[in-house]
């Protein structure tokens, strides 16, 4: 297996077109992509549950229920992946989604041949949003190479599923 460095862009300008519109989002008000050279092979729901599994570990909920208010699943399903509801998905890419009263996010998951990638979109619905995210979009920025190579890892060495799984 070849996993080289993540390599991150941080704002919905920055970010090609082809990424942005994988976005449900009406407005994108913080945006940032990461891709991961790497050679594991799966679908990209594969990647999504390998990443997140199916119900959130108890950091993603302190992270995305306690900090972010974000209404994710309790139970794992086939229409979700760690709680988020899959919005949709095409052809390499993958999109989660949830929201609180006050932001709505959607996460990525983008998967070709040499590479995965992992997208973050929020929209800011409420001032509180514009206080809660920035110092919490820090953290999330320095967890989530981490999580591309773990999974990337976890890929290569044959720890997938083909439906809902455990972690």
């Amino acid at each position: 297996m070849t996993v080289g460095a993540a390599v991150a862009t941080v704002g919905a300008e920055r970010l090609p077109a082809s990424v942005r519109t994988l976005s449900s989002l009406s407005r994108i008000d913080y945006a940032d992509h990461f891709v991961l050279p790497t050679n594991a092979a799966a679908t990209v729901e594969q990647w999504a549950r390998v990443m997140f599994g199916d119900t959130p570990d108890a950091i993603e909920l302190f992270l995305w229920r306690g900090l972010m208010g974000l209404r994710l699943s309790r139970t794992p399903s086939a229409d979700t992946v760690a709680g988020w509801r899959i919005g949709e998905q095409g052809d390499g890419w993958i999109r989660l989604e949830a929201a609180s009263w006050f932001l709505a996010a959607n996460l990525v998951v983008q998967a070709s041949g040499d590479s995965v990638a992992l997208g973050t979109f929020l929209r800011y619905d409420r001032w509180l949003a514009h206080l809660v995210w920035p110092p919490l979009s820090v953290l999330h920025r320095r967890l989530v190479p981490g999580v591309l190579r773990k999974a990337a890892s976890r890929i290569a060495a044959g720890k997938v599923c083909s439906g809902v799984s455990t972690r």
